[in-house]
């Protein structure tokens, strides 16, 4: 099984045979009514479909529908592969308990490690609380440089939720980062704060750790108190 939104290879020799067994309706630019067609003709899979003639599948869908469920049956689709681009946000949330503060750390880690998965780096915060009696307080915050780092997204949470905690029992928080760049456009700035470089390798450290056993199995102490 693969993840949501994420993006599975077949092996060329494959590409007839794994679909076979998916229902017709998985096929892209099938929709209900064209399922429904196939269906009453006694084609529900999609290896049935790839026994139909092509000139059966367009008196069945029409011209350009039974054309392309012909050809995207038989892994045939000479369309380009193009990139999407980045999302311009991107956000995390949770519901709290009594550690409000551990809230915030936590939702600040993990969306910097969001954030360096994808190469991106947010130029601004948005934090929204939620407070008991359904009410809830939003502000916004731009960082003093775009950045992915922990360290930099938790301080900032911080202080956002500070002007924030003053206003009742909060319940839930949602961290967004906004005004997201590639990396690769960001200038890098020098520290000269040995504990900072530390930091950002032991952070980098981290993810690789993360990349190889699974997100859940290192991260702030504050994610661990929670789930113990």
């Amino acid at each position: 099984m693969w993840e949501p939104g994420g993006v599975l290879t077949i092996a060329p020799d494959r590409v007839a045979v794994w679909p076979a067994a998916l229902p017709v309706e998985a096929l892209h630019g099938i929709g209900p009514r064209q399922a429904t067609v196939l269906r009453e003709h006694g084609i529900h899979a999609v290896g049935l479909s790839v026994a139909v003639p092509a000139a059966t599948a367009q008196r069945l869908l029409g011209g350009k529908a039974g054309r392309l469920a012909a050809d995207r049956a038989r892994g045939i689709d000479p369309r380009p592969v193009v990139a999407r681009a980045l999302p311009a946000s991107t956000s995390v949330r949770c519901t709290l308990d009594q550690h409000t503060l551990d809230g915030a750390a936590v939702r600040a880690a993990l969306l910097g490690t969001r954030l360096r998965g994808r190469g991106q780096a947010a130029r601004a915060l948005n934090l929204t609380l939620t407070i008991a009696g359904d009410t809830s307080w939003e502000k916004t915050r731009r960082l003093k440089e775009p950045s992915a780092h922990d360290d930099d997204l938790r301080t900032l949470a911080y202080q956002l939720m500070a002007a924030g905690l003053q206003r009742g029992r909060l319940t839930g928080l949602v961290l967004k980062g906004e005004h997201l760049a590639d990396v690769g456009h960001v200038a890098q700035q020098v520290s000269l704060d040995d504990a900072r470089e530390s930091r950002w390798v032991a952070e980098a450290a981290v993810d690789r750790i993360r990349d190889r056993f699974g997100p859940g199995i290192i991260g702030p102490a504050a994610i661990h108190r929670r789930a113990s």
